[in-house]
């Protein structure tokens, strides 16, 4: 991203035609368009106002509420404007054609207005990735860990270790640069690794924990396996409520991974409908069969679908996969009783379909813990804790060496948990995190 100080504009509110049109402009020159667009009337700041709006030749071309956000009391940390506009499209392009003829003023990049926040120290680097998912989220799990990660928690857990890790390192150089004099107690070094070794255990446990935010930010994944004819993507379709998957009497129909997201009690649910397995000679419908058996590797829970008791089907999962066998069509077999299924659907009359997405949120709640405690979100997060951890653990497993060296190693543990919050050298990362943004925000 272009660094500027150009001012900039977006529309902030999303796909026109609509109700309404915020447009939110950012820059020194902020305050100079609102005021050539309204006439000079500025209102008070922060205090919305009813303004008409006008093009150079003193012609209206809208009624908008307006609102200034003055310097350093804003979003951005700059000057910035709100102008809500009717939502047409003729009305914002004759709005953005005003604001293109000022000088110095110019459409933003995606994400700049929080590229500009984060530059200003209004957010720090976890704030704004969790802003990015907090803009994407479309469950309520979703919701709850990125309103967790914007509110600045994990920041200052962070943090608090980056500072521990500090002081620990300024009382080794206190050792080292003052040992002969009175003030400085003998042997303080060796009180600073009973710090360190709770940091290590405490950092140890926040990895542990970061695989129920993985789940809850990407998705708990369900695969459908099973033979031919089944039911699998009837089943698919009847869960999501519309035709996704053709279903044929033809075994063999399906013949590539299919998928669908839901949200099942507030988690994002993705449920892949595979393949029917069997042994064939059709090239292409043993490529389907492979790829069924690697969503099936791949899944966090397994749907063994079964008609009859002989369409159980053998297969190799990982140790962390759960499987549960549901018998299917039981509209067509009325006397099937449960045993020796975990679940009897009927994805024709929608029996056991309730059980069937309460069976599954049960799953998701065994892995992520109904309550949820601060967790790291992003692989990028994981990566960097498991470098300090890596750094703290060879200060810890480095006794007899060198105090010099050890305390090399916490400065280097410091730096890693300061790349996560951007406090430090994070250049090359912010052209990445930022793109994700949506013009306007």
């Amino acid at each position: 991203m272009v660094s500027s100080t150009d001012t900039i504009y977006a529309l902030s509110s999303g796909t026109l035609p609509a109700g309404v049109a915020v447009l939110r402009l950012s820059g020194s020159q902020a305050m100079v368009a609102m005021s050539m667009l309204t006439g000079g009337r500025l209102p008070a700041p922060r205090v919305a106002a009813l303004r008409t709006i006008r093009n150079r030749n003193k012609e209206t071309i809208d009624q908008a509420l307006v609102i200034q956000f003055p310097a350093p009391h804003s979003f951005t940390g700059e000057d910035c404007v709100e102008i809500h506009l009717h939502g047409s499209k003729a009305v914002v392009d004759a709005v953005f054609t005003e604001l293109d003829a000022i000088d110095h003023i110019r459409p933003a990049e995606a994400g700049e207005f929080s590229k500009r926040a984060y530059d200003n120290g209004k957010m720090d680097l976890l704030e704004v990735e969790g802003l990015a998912d907090l803009l994407k989220a479309e469950t309520e799990m979703q919701r709850r860990l990125a309103v967790e990660q914007t509110s600045g928690q994990l920041s200052v857990l962070y943090d608090d270790w980056a500072h521990q890790l500090t002081r620990c390192r300024a009382l080794i150089e206190a050792e080292l640069d003052f040992s002969d004099e009175e003030d400085v107690p003998d042997s303080v070094a060796a009180q600073v690794w009973v710090t360190v070794s709770r940091i290590k255990t405490e950092i140890s446990d926040h990895l542990n924990a970061g695989g129920s935010s993985e789940i809850i930010r990407n998705g708990f994944k369900v695969a459908l396996i099973g033979s031919p004819n089944v039911g699998k993507s009837s089943l698919l379709n009847a869960m999501s409520g519309r035709d996704i998957a053709i279903v044929t009497d033809i075994a063999g129909t399906t013949r590539d991974v299919i998928s669908t997201d839901l949200d099942i009690g507030g988690y994002l649910v993705t449920i892949y409908d595979t393949a029917g397995l069997r042994d064939t000679d059709d090239v292409v419908e043993r490529e389907g069969v492979r790829r069924a058996r690697a969503s099936a590797a791949e899944a966090d829970l397994v749907l063994s679908l079964s008609e009859t008791d002989s369409d159980a089907q053998q297969i190799e999962l990982a140790s962390y996969v759960s499987i549960v066998n549901v018998a299917t069509k039981s509209d067509l077999h009325p006397e099937r009783c449960t045993a020796p299924y975990d679940l009897v659907i009927s994805a024709k009359t929608g029996k056991g379909l309730v059980e069937l997405k309460s069976l599954i949120r049960s799953h998701i709640e065994t892995r992520v813990g109904v309550t949820h405690s601060l967790a790291p979100v992003r692989a990028r997060h994981k990566k960097r804790l498991e470098e300090t951890l890596n750094y703290v653990s060879d200060a810890l497993n480095s006794e007899g060496m060198d105090l010099a060296v050890r305390s090399e190693y916490l400065r280097l543990a410091a730096t890693s948990l300061g790349r996560i919050t951007g406090r430090v050298d994070v250049e090359e990362l912010l052209g990445v995190i930022f793109s994700e943004f949506c013009i306007g925000k």
